[in-house]
């Protein structure tokens, strides 16, 4: 075949093609704003100058260590300073950074330091002892680096074999990092919350993380130098990418030790946030706050809140806190967020009840997602976008992970016929945006008919004494399964029984959605806010 002419005497060359990686942000940051703000926390300021020298200064110091290019380094940190730094510094090393879960026991934290093959781990005093306890279990230790923590209130009993600022004190603060020859290199691990298996280990890329970083001020029309909050966890799809999306963007990062509404909404105020994230159960906290510790403040604040789809209360009661509401949604595998409910100008007529409604949609594709689709898993058949057939989400571009590590079965699994499968049942309106109904494991099938637990929930959050709720699947004998809601009340509402929440939902769902079963108590819940269902659903099986 004869050759085209523009692909004649026209080579990639270092002038013409540079690897995508996250990893220029931060000197772009450092170079053009120097002075600017980076990283808040308590009494700790720092600038863009300082904490690129940090970054360098740990990718130099892991060398010194042992610590060579394409190997492992974890870290089982809060959302500190140290936690944004390594962030920078260990993927400047050529490593590739795998952030822990911090809510983990040992087992599970010492089946991913062996997995992953972890040679060096950052450890926060408040984890010293799950950290020794899963260390003590592996036959190849890796060096332990302990991070202290002035505003840390327990005992910070040390393991490592050095501390985190004794480590930079040995490194280059201009240190010639190295950006990667490939864009398709590793930058990050992150395993997925393995509840009913071994957990597996998702690995990014330098090219998905770079692109999804943008794709996130594009999504948020972020402005120039924003604050933004760690509500969300770093440990998080590396807090859905978003320390290199403040990188881009020369923003300053206000860090958060621990999730409380008072000090949310106290940090808004002073330190004049513009930006956060998390899960539905972050803005319940904000929403459920007693009134006089809410604040006022006259400066934009917008978050971002993904997971469960967040009831359309829920969305009402932030913005009626002067917040705006951002609905995205994401899984591990494609970075954090991939999906976002773009706002129409049209809808900004409706009440806020409507305008809610519509935030709770998964909405339309990132800029950087290739392709999105709601299909026959197996067929792989898009459903009519009549907003009531219901198949699988899929998705196709550059912000979906590489696999997942040392599992091919289950890479070619969740990349069948050229898509990721999610797992997540959705269905298509007729304008392009898509809805959630369920995941695949969650959906009940009463008598024949699908019930979106999603729906039920929604129906019961809109009940007035309600702060929190989940809805699971019960084996019926006549019926297959039935609805079973787990409610959490409000404190000093008053008494509400099973009959009143059932007789609130027939008001407000069809007779076959309605919960036969209604079970008061607190919600198990996961790191990142998330329900655990499966533990309510074996809860429901003895009722």
């Amino acid at each position: 075949m004869t050759q085209s002419i523009f692909a004649q005497g026209l080579p990639q060359t270092p002038a013409n093609f540079v690897a995508l990686s996250p990893l220029t942000f931060i000197e772009r940051s450092a170079a053009i704003y120097p002075d600017h703000p980076a990283v808040v926390y308590g009494e700790t300021r720092r600038d863009w100058a300082e904490t690129w020298q940090r970054c360098r200064r740990l990718a130099s110091a892991l060398g010194k260590h042992g610590v060579k290019p394409g190997q492992t380094v974890a870290v089982m940190l809060p959302n500190v300073p140290a936690m944004f730094e390594a962030h920078f510094g260990v993927p400047l090393a050529g490593c590739v950074l795998n952030t822990l879960n911090i809510r983990l026991d040992a087992e599970a934290i010492a089946y991913m330091l062996e997995h992953g093959e972890a040679k060096a781990v950052l450890v926060d005093p408040e984890f010293a002892e799950v950290i020794e306890e899963a260390v003590a279990r592996l036959d190849h230790k890796p060096v332990l680096i302990d991070v202290h923590d002035a505003l840390f209130e327990g005992d910070a009993r040390r393991i490592g074999e050095l501390e985190y600022e004794d480590l930079l004190a040995e490194g280059d603060p201009d240190y010639p990092y190295r950006l990667p020859e490939d864009e398709w290199q590793a930058i990050s691990l992150n395993y997925t919350s393995g509840t009913t298996g071994k957990p597996k280990g998702v690995v990014y890329h330098h090219r998905g993380a770079y692109l999804n970083s943008v794709s996130n001020i594009l999504e948020w029309a972020m402005p120039h130098h924003p604050v933004y909050l760690w509500t969300l966890p770093m440990f998080h799809c590396n807090g859905w990418c978003f320390p290199w999306t403040i990188a881009a963007n020369a923003g300053t990062s206000v860090c958060l030790r621990k999730v409380d509404p008072r000090k949310i909404m106290s940090l808004i105020v002073d330190e004049k946030v513009t930006h956060f994230s998390g899960a539905p159960i972050v803005l319940n906290g904000l929403v459920n706050l007693p009134a006089e510790e809410k604040r006022e403040f006259d400066h934009p604040v917008k978050v971002t809140t993904a997971g469960a789809a967040p009831p359309a209360s829920v969305i009402a009661g932030v913005e009626q806190l002067g917040i705006e509401v951002t609905h995205v949604y994401g899984l591990t595998e494609v970075y954090g967020p991939v999906t976002v409910c773009a706002w129409r100008e049209a809808w900004d007529a409706l009440s806020i009840e409507e305008r809610a409604k519509i935030k709770a949609r998964q909405g339309v594709r990132y800029h950087m997602l290739e392709a999105l689709c709601i299909a026959d898993p197996d067929t792989l058949e898009p459903v009519p976008k009549d907003g009531e057939t219901i198949g699988e989400i899929l998705m196709r571009g550059n912000n979906v992970m590489k696999g997942y590590l040392k599992n091919e079965a289950a890479t070619e699994q969740a990349l069948a016929g050229g898509w990721y499968h999610t797992g997540d049942l959705a269905v298509w309106h007729a304008d392009g945006y898509i809805e959630i109904k369920d995941r695949s494991k969650d959906i009940i099938i009463s008598g024949g008919e699908n019930i979106s637990t999603i729906e039920v929930e929604n129906a019961i959050y809109a009940h007035p004494a309600v702060e929190e709720t989940a809805v699971v699947a019960k084996p019926d004998e006549k019926w297959g399964e039935t609805p079973c809601a787990f409610v959490k009340l409000k404190v000093g509402y008053g008494e509400v029984t099973e009959a009143d929440i059932i007789e609130y939902c027939r008001k407000h769902l069809a007779s076959f959605k309605v919960p036969k079963t209604v079970i008061f108590s607190e919600l198990p819940k996961t790191s990142t806010g998330k329900i655990q269902k499966f533990v309510l659903r074996e809860e429901a099986r003895k009722h």
